[in-house]
């Protein structure tokens, strides 16, 4: 594969929202898909770029093959391993969402290695400025829920384009912490995994937490997030009594009146600020995997209320995979992994598909940073 690193297996979150489900119908409005956000966005200061619009792969619906298809051999030519996609199992059987994926499972195409990421959260209205509303809330049912949820995966746990690693498949999970007997729940997964003739499973973690340790909660690996601490660490530049009084007016909702009036967003970084707080701040004896985050701008879904980064270039995210590629240098081959959020989280403004501005530019980056010769 060239210099330095034999390879780097970079894999990359895979969202399907983008075909019409009864669900999103109810709350949002017929015909409602993740472009709908995308294509209202406007911008909310001077310099601000939105909306992002697609270039190469367009507005594509997730229903067609010919769609899914098209963005594996993009993903593919340009040093991507494989897409982690989006799991929602909401408990007793409830998904949303799945139609995609079981039919990439169904249909033996694309010929594109693939993982599944439990998203593990309720959905809410948080982002559209209503955060008690529960639109769907995560429920934890117990044993026999956990082992109809592994007999679900399993099919796709064994199917050859499955991303394992030391021949394990690789299962994802988000907000970790929030499931109440996590431990029962992976020795579960484990139990079944090897009675259906598996080797076992390999369980990364996401958390935001650089002390969380996987090993003590069930899990082989966390992979480090560290958007959601973005603030606070930001924040520590700032004197204590200046963020205190901040902290406040936050919680009393006085901050986010004074910036609707101002026509302001409430939370606004700059990506080159950012990316200096992106990365693991020191090595860990638990295996730990690194989170490269394009850009994030979720003001499409949440307007004032969103999280912005703003400035992010192909330049500075070359800086910032440079910086998390050195992290795992140095692992065992099949533990070279980088997690990249996202393939296509268009309405969070963080996607590797082209758009209108930027073209092939952070995948040309991504290839080249990654040494890779498709």
């Amino acid at each position: 594969m060239g210099k330095g690193i034999d390879k780097v297996r970079a894999i990359a979150f895979y969202l399907p929202q983008y075909h019409p489900i009864p669900e999103n119908d109810l709350w949002w409005g017929k015909g409602f898909t993740e472009w709908t956000n995308v294509a209202k966005a406007k911008p909310l200061f001077k310099g601000h770029y939105q909306p992002h619009i697609p270039a190469d792969l367009g507005f594509y619906d997730l229903r067609l093959n010919e769609s899914r298809i098209a963005q594996a051999s993009l993903a593919k030519k340009y040093g991507i391993e494989g897409f982690c996609y989006w799991h929602y199992w909401f408990g007793n059987g409830k998904r949303l969402l799945q139609r995609p994926f079981e039919e990439v499972l169904a249909a033996d195409t694309p010929d594109f290695p693939f993982c599944l990421g439990w998203a593990n959260e309720s959905w809410s209205g948080i982002w559209h400025g209503n955060p008690s509303e529960i639109l769907i809330e995560q429920t934890y049912p117990g044993r026999q829920d956990y082992i109809n949820h592994f007999n679900y995966l399993l099919k796709a746990f064994q199917d050859k384009r499955y991303i394992r690693v030391d021949d394990k498949p690789l299962f994802y999970i988000y907000s970790p912490d929030k499931i109440p007997d996590i431990i029962d729940f992976t020795n579960i997964f484990r139990s079944l995994a090897i009675a259906n003739n598996l080797k076992g499973l390999y369980i990364v973690a996401n958390t935001s937490d650089e002390s969380w340790n996987p090993e003590l909660n069930g899990c082989d690996a966390v992979n480090l997030n560290l958007l959601g601490s973005l603030q606070h660490q930001i924040g520590n530049n700032k004197n204590y009594f200046y963020k205190k009084i901040r902290n406040q007016l936050y919680k009393m909702g006085i901050i986010y009146r004074f910036h609707k009036l101002l026509k302001k967003p409430m939370h606004l970084y700059n990506y080159a600020d950012a990316v200096d707080f992106l990365s693991r701040s020191e090595n860990k004896s638990f295996e730990s995997y690194p989170c490269v985050i394009p850009n994030w701008d979720n003001s499409p879904r949440s307007g004032l209320n969103g999280f912005i980064l703003r400035g992010s270039t192909p330049q500075l995210f070359r800086k910032h995979l440079k910086e998390n590629i050195k992290q795992i240098e140095n692992n065992d081959p099949q533990k070279r992994i980088i997690f990249i959020k996202s393939w296509n989280e268009w309405a969070e403004g963080n996607h590797l598909e082209p758009d209108i501005k930027f073209g092939l530019q952070y995948l040309e980056v991504l290839k080249e940073e990654l040494h890779y010769n498709d």
